[in-house]
């Protein structure tokens, strides 16, 4: 990061000025990496996946209180539709509950709460300047967890090359969607971002002798139309503020 400033001329933007929602920022990021870890272990993909899709449906709940947004009547709507799907997904038993189901969704609301601090962020803070607290707090939460218990592990062998795997698609798939985002209108790019769950549900069946779930695609789809709901009323306001 130190590098791309320097040869950017950026380092500059680096400040302390808010620090504190910085912090914030990157420690509810941080828990929905680690809750999502988690999840994988012990839920089927296409069950995660379908889950971690709810994320929009908390920003348009938590909106109003966090970046003092009105919750119009499209977005009380996509909130419904969106916490139908989610329960169909969960089908909640209380005679078996799954504390993973509640990491994934633990993970999506993190993650909101990650996406509404960036847009706060994004208002007086400058690119390089997230990034370079993005990058030096995780690093400092990935040390203090990682040793937690005394064993800081070191990777050897075949798990380097799955560490490097998870690296480069993760910073691929940022680069994609930040591409995608700068070329087509958001209510075109996020319903395409859908097209994870199938694909996945494919991997989980023949990788992972994971079954499809019905519930699982009904849910992930009253998860699609309540985000479509939610895009739609951005786009109309855009053209009504344009």
């Amino acid at each position: 990061m130190l590098v791309f400033a320097g040869f950017s001329g950026t380092l500059y933007q680096v400040n302390t000025t808010r620090i504190g929602l910085h912090f914030f920022r990157n420690l509810a990021h941080f828990s929905f990496q680690n809750l999502w870890f988690l999840a994988v272990a012990y839920i089927p993909l296409s069950q995660l996946f379908a889950l971690e899709s709810s994320t929009p449906i908390w920003v348009a709940l938590l909106a109003p209180f966090f970046l003092q947004e009105a919750l119009k009547t499209r977005q009380i709507i996509s909130v419904v539709f969106g916490f139908v799907g989610v329960l169909i997904i969960v089908r909640p038993d209380v005679s078996h509950f799954n504390p993973a189901v509640l990491a994934a969704m633990t993970c999506a609301l993190c993650f909101a709460g990650s996406m509404m601090a960036n847009k706060k962020l994004t208002q007086d803070q400058l690119i390089t300047c997230i990034l370079f607290w993005l990058t030096l707090m995780q690093f400092g939460m990935g040390l203090v967890t990682s040793a937690y218990n005394g064993e800081l592990v070191i990777l050897s062998g075949i798990n380097n090359l799955w560490v490097l795997t998870v690296g480069l698609g993760g910073l691929m798939a940022h680069f994609c969607i930040t591409k995608a985002l700068a070329l087509a209108p958001a209510v075109v790019v996020v319903p395409l971002d859908f097209m994870r769950l199938p694909l996945i549900s494919v991997v989980g069946f023949l990788v992972y002798d994971e079954m499809f779930e019905w519930d699982v695609i009904i849910g992930a789809l009253f998860i699609f139309f309540a985000t479509l709901i939610n895009l739609k009323a951005e786009q109309k306001q855009s053209q009504l503020k344009s």
